[in-house]
């Protein structure tokens, strides 16, 4: 059965590490997948099949964590012993804050550009580069995790989480100009 007393890396067999694998993430996820389904304990005790569903789900979760940049950047803090209250932090960076102004309001724009779509294809193509940009940064101040890095780190997460938020905002807008054709 499964440790459940390891961490998400641990539970991968993968360095504790920002950079890794997906390649070998996705291939260890389809082996603890094969060994913990609970299809595979359906005839066991009522215990393995709770194991088994638990496990089960804890794979699942550890995966989806690893797995996007944002999260895995987010778990690898709170194992530094660093948590984050989403809801309140924000980038006090106010270049970075006028410059996502700015593009929520070129978003908010974007249905009456003569093409919408081309313009919000353009736009969540500059989001994602700007979210890969910040990954490698956030990739850089991981290697040796001083405090300073850490809080680096932090300061990079915050702005991932804006970009993430328009580019999900811009993919929302997408589907309504779908629907209302």
């Amino acid at each position: 059965m499964l440790d459940f007393s390891k961490n998400h890396f641990e539970l991968f067999g993968l360095p504790s590490s920002y950079v890794i694998d997906a390649n070998q993430l996705a291939e260890r996820y389809l082996e603890l997948q094969r060994v913990m389904h609970p299809d595979r304990y359906a005839k066991g005790s009522a215990q393995e099949r709770r194991l088994s569903m638990q496990g089960s789900i804890r794979i699942n979760e550890a995966y989806e964590t690893l797995k996007d940049p944002i999260h895995r950047a987010r778990y690898l803090l709170s194992l530094k012993g660093i948590d984050m209250d989403l809801q309140k932090e924000t980038t006090q960076d106010a270049a970075f804050l006028m410059e996502q102004l700015e593009l929520r309001e070129q978003l908010a724009e974007a249905p009456n550009r003569p093409d919408p779509y081309g313009f919000i294809s353009t736009l969540m193509a500059d989001i994602n580069r700007r979210i890969t940009s910040l990954v490698g940064q956030m990739a850089v101040q991981f290697e040796t995790a001083t405090p300073e890095q850490l809080e680096a780190a932090r300061e990079i997460l915050r702005k991932m989480q804006f970009l993430q938020k328009l580019r999900y905002q811009a993919e929302s807008l997408e589907s309504e100009l779908d629907e209302a054709l």
